[in-house]
Parts: C-alpha cells; structure tokens; sequence
C-alpha cells in the first residue's frame, strides 16, 4: 500500500467514526460537535504518527558504513 491510499484509508475510517458516533450518541447538538471534534482529531494525530515512521524509514538518519577490514 502506499501512502496515499493508507491516507485516504485513514480519512474514510475518520469520517464513519464520526458519523457513526453522532447517530448511537445523539444527545445533542453540542455533544455531537465535541464528540466529532475528538474522533477527528484522534484520526488525524494517528495518520500524522504513520506518516512521520512511514517517511522516516524512506530515509534513514543513520547511513550505514561498510567497513572492509
């Protein structure tokens, strides 16, 4: 997979939770918002720690030397 699939990925799964949490936990207009507002901050802090080790393994910070002795 790459990473613009995973992220779209990431974006579908934040969207349903969402909804889904608004449609079983409807006890107002308020909650609703807060719980939307933490599901999608949640997913979005997920995809952004994926996609920091996802681009770190791109390049490593340690460039491996070979020793020939």
């Amino acid at each position: 997979m790459g990473f613009l699939d995973t992220t779209f990925i990431f974006l579908i799964a934040g969207v349903v939770a969402s909804r889904s949490v608004s449609v079983c936990l409807n006890r107002g207009p308020s909650t609703n918002l807060f719980h939307s507002t933490l599901i999608i901050t949640a997913t979005i802090c997920c995809w952004m720690m994926w996609a920091i080790v996802y681009i770190a393994q791109m390049n490593p910070l340690i460039v491996p030397i070979l020793s020939e002795g």
